[in-house]
């Protein structure tokens, strides 16, 4: 597989090269005075077909880069007010330059056609009337249509299948990366057009410098100043239902807010609106979404592969504050805070029929069902301070999260049933600094990262005689079941202590193109882990209250680094590089449970980056890289600790410090001509994860319990994954299609019942969405997709999932004003001869006072009722197929009022 990716690196460059020609020169007037903003393009003679095309700078200079097979190209020259130039020229490098004449025509009548995509440099501008619909109010509802763009059902925006770096208001960062508040409360009227800015370096001290392969979105509204927003009020019947949604929003020049409340209980995610999304650059500190460490879990009800409206039966309110200012009069400081809150409670319910294929209990059946209730209860507030600017740049975040999560389970299995709770307390602090000084010639960058978070749980399960845990009294007694003292309660309690810094320093310096920065740093975590487990035996074997059920462990790591990146920036060329050598220093211990380990190892983990662009709309690029992980503290506890419900699990004081290796290499071919609204790209990657333990899992002859060792032997992952997708507009029948191709193959070395043997996953996808607004009476969205999936193991193929799934949307519009929908979801899972069919139909009214720009909607949800949903799954580490049986939300009807702010 490696000798493939190599040959299909090869032919990639060498079809990059082949007969690439660049052309350039100066347009001028009569006067030889350059002409500004004049359009140059290479045409194949006679076809009409635009080969590549460039717009002159102020001075009137231009630089075009085109492949073609023909011995000769037409290079045409348009200008406002001078007279078009067309020329035939051979197919060669060379430096062109022309004189236009003057043309002045009277024009009796001026009528302005704005064009559907432009481009400039590496900015894209769509204008959003050439894509929305009628039904169509909000930013998030256009962007689904835009050719190149994808919005996901996390609200992360993709371009060109890949997630942006930054989502700008009038080129301002005030969400943060959490930017689905402001793409899914929007409204289009407000908005004049929206901007893909490519190859965007959000550090403006960076740009020409630093290259970034990520693009980023700019909002330009139609006003200066803007106060708009969006708010819906829905209510419904049998039983009480409720959809309040409230997003205010004001922008300016020197200040920006947004406003956010929504609650409901119909299944509408709205909680996740604030989560920070998209890529990461490290050169503005460190920023991400908190997490809790949940290690304590109670049984939980599966969830069906279904858009989240079907089968979220939750209570929610979310609230959230976005302010951004600038703070001194050359507005290049700025002020941001951020605040949200989320109070929410979830109900689950499944079946599921487990049957097992192989192994000591093949043939077996296991029946179980879950009733579960989480709640949610967090607070997050953060304040920023930014300066981004030619000649500087500061940024510091820093941020308190606070959780009072809990969940609860009612559990039958095999006719016996307990009730299970979950409290998971969790405190977090965090500061990220980073600044960016110019000395000299040079940049000086400095960046500081502390993170400390306090982890709280406490697992309880009632009666704690429904654990049924394998138990062996002494290294020679029979094999049997524990049994604990009738009515009581098994208690598992856990905190863990983490405290992580990251501090660093590097120093940058540009000549011809090429920036090298050397970089020192020094990252330091520790994690402190305590726990302890409560219960009764019936027989007083085992003692619980033994250290063997208690960890007092400190895992500690220490990575001094240092790496050298080199950057290389043109017109056609953008390269990274960086080569990080890492010493890392690793201890764990536990002294009461025998673990005394360490670590220390120098690794050298490089990555490249090479993108190249060619004939003005192609992109190639190619990327490689290495990367280590030593473990984490979940690999050396040896307290045996009640994680869940099925039994106790410890790791083998023995076991070593593991080790991972990860190679990755990959590759892209990127196409994008917004003269003729196509867009593709095609992509292939190989990864190999080298380990140096292999998982063996075993019954402790001790006590019967789950022990987790490992075979000190080398064993690999390997993933091999393509990927296209086209996507392409044509509007004279206002109509957008797309359709994308996955195929990932995995292999991975697994080892059970002491027999050691290959997993081998092989799942194919394919994708279509159609948009279309062609007929003034009707509009039409689709999307459909169809996968396979092939799990072979221990004693071959364990069997072929299907899945097939397709969204249509119909909206009609029989008079001015008025709209009726139609809604079809449909979602089939096939395995072997057994196939689930679940379809959804939903039906709508809308009638639009227009005066007013209000939207009453009647609409009524699962008109069939359909209660449940069916599939089939395949675990290949377990060798088991399971049918499950999830609780749906049932039909429901709701009218809703929906208006903007201003």
């Amino acid at each position: 597989m490696k000798q493939n990716f190599f040959l299909f690196v090869l032919m990639f460059c060498s079809a990059m090269l082949f007969s690439q020609k660049t052309i350039s020169g100066k347009i001028t007037d009569e006067d030889g005075i350059g002409i500004p903003s004049a359009s140059v393009t290479v045409e194949e003679p006679g076809k009409d077909a635009i080969l590549a095309y460039g717009i002159t700078n102020t001075k009137g200079e231009y630089k075009i880069t085109f492949t073609s097979s023909e011995s000769s190209v037409d290079l045409k020259v348009k200008a406002f007010n001078q007279k078009p130039l067309t020329k035939q020229i051979s197919n060669s490098d060379q430096n062109l330059s022309f004189k236009l004449q003057s043309e002045t025509t009277e024009i009796k009548e001026v009528q302005l056609k704005t064009k559907l995509i432009t481009a400039r440099g590496d900015t894209i501008a769509y204008d959003l009337k050439a894509f929305d619909s009628k039904s169509d109010r909000t930013l998030a509802d256009v962007m689904k249509k835009i050719p190149g763009i994808e919005v996901n059902a996390d609200g992360t925006v993709l371009y060109q299948g890949n997630p942006i770096n930054k989502f700008y208001v009038e080129g301002k960062d005030l969400m943060e990366g959490g930017y689905g508040t402001v793409t899914n409360s929007l409204p289009k009227d407000a908005i004049s057009k929206l901007e893909v800015l490519e190859n965007h370096q959000p550090v403006k001290m960076l740009q020409g410098k630093i290259p970034s392969d990520a693009a980023a979105i700019n909002i330009k509204l139609k006003k200066s100043v803007t106060m708009t927003g969006r708010g819906e009020v829905g209510v419904g019947a049998d039983p009480l239902l409720w959809n309040v949604k409230l997003t205010p929003m004001f922008f300016s020049k020197t200040s920006q807010w947004v406003a956010n409340y929504k609650t409901n209980n119909v299944g509408d995610q709205v909680e996740n609106e604030g989560n920070i999304l998209g890529s990461f650059n490290p050169w503005e500190g460190r920023r991400g979404n908190v997490s809790q460490n949940d290690w304590l879990n109670v049984e939980t009800a599966g969830t069906p592969n279904t858009p989240v409206k079907r089968y979220l039966f939750n209570n929610v309110h979310y609230a959230s504050a976005n302010y951004l200012t600038n703070i001194d009069k050359a507005k290049q400081w700025e002020l941001k805070a951020i605040a949200n809150y989320t109070n929410n409670a979830v109900e689950r319910e499944d079946y599921k029929e487990t049957t097992y294929q192989t192994g000591n209990l093949a043939g077996n059946k296991v029946i179980n069902s879950t009733r579960n209730d989480f709640f949610t209860d967090k607070i997050r507030g953060e304040l920023l301070f930014t300066k981004n600017a030619k000649k500087g740049f500061f940024k510091n975040s820093t941020s308190f999260s606070q959780f009072w999560n809990a969940d609860r389970a009612f559990a039958v299995r095999e006719g016996r049933s307990s009730g299970q709770a979950v409290e998971s307390p969790t405190s977090n602090f965090q500061n990220s600094l980073s600044t960016i000084i110019p000395w000299k010639e040079k940049m000086v960058n400095l960046r500081s990262y502390i993170n400390y978070q306090d982890d709280k749980q406490m697992l309880k399960i009632t009666p704690a005689n429904y654990l049924l845990i394998p138990f062996r009294e002494g290294t020679t007694g029979p094999l049997g079941t524990l049994m604990f003292l009738p009515n009581t309660v098994a208690q598992q309690n856990f905190r863990l202590k983490t405290l992580e810094t990251s501090h660093t320093a590097n120093i940058s310096f540009t000549k011809k193109g090429w920036t090298f920065t050397p970089q020192v740093g020094f990252d330091f975590s520790s994690d402190q882990l305590n726990t302890d487990f409560n219960g009764i035996a019936l027989s007083g074997t085992p003692n619980f209250n033994s250290p063997a059920y208690e960890n007092n462990l400190k895992f500690t790591e220490i990575n001094p680094n240092a790496s050298l990146g080199i950057n290389y920036k043109t017109d056609v060329w953008n390269v990274f590089a960086n080569l990080p050598v890492n010493f890392t220093s690793i201890k764990a211990e536990d002294d009461m449970r025998g673990v005394s380990k360490d670590l220390n190892r120098t690794t050298f983990t490089p990555n490249l980056f090479a993108q190249y662009t060619f004939a003005s709309f192609w992109k190639a690029s190619v990327n490689a890289n290495v990367n280590n992980n030593f473990g984490d503290i979940q690999t050396a506890y040896a307290g045996y600790m009640l994680l869940s419900p099925n039994g106790f699990n410890v790791m083998d004081a023995n076991n070593p410090i593991p080790q991972t290796t990860t190679s990755s290499l990959g590759s892209r071919l990127e196409y994008r001509n917004p003269l003729n609204n196509l867009f593709f790209n095609v992509n292939y990657s190989y990864s190999d994860s080298k380990r140096n333990l292999l998982s063996a899992p075993l019954l402790d002859p001790t006590t019967g319990f789950t022990l987790m060792q490992y075979i000190d032997t080398e064993n690999h992952t390997e993933n091999n994954r393509l990927g296209a997708e086209i996507g392409k507009y044509f509007p004279s029948f206002k109509t957008n299609v797309s359709l994308n191709y996955r195929n990932t193959t995995s292999i991975s070395d697994a080892f059970l019942d002491e027999v050691r043997f290959k997993n081998k996953n092989t799942s194919q996808s394919y994708g279509f969405k159609l948009n279309n607004t062609y007929f003034s009476w009707m509009s039409v969205d689709f999307n459909m997709s169809l996968s396979r999936t092939k799990q072979e193991g221990r004693r071959g193929t364990l069997g072929i999932n299907k899945g097939y799934s397709h969204n249509l949307a119909l909206f009609f519009y029989p008079l001015e004003d008025h709209n009726i929908g139609f809604s079809w979801d449909q979602l089939n899972t096939t395995n072997n001869d057994t196939t689930y069919r679940n379809p959804f139909f939903d039906v709508s009214y809308q009638y639009s006072w227009s005066k007013k720009k209000i939207d009453f909607e009647l609409k009524w949800m699962n008109i069939s009722n359909r209660k449940v949903f069916e599939t089939y799954d395949l675990n290949g580490t377990l060798n088991a197929l399971t049918y499950t049986r999830i609780q749906l939300r049932p039909s429901q009807v709701m009218f809703t009022v929906k208006f903007n702010f201003k």
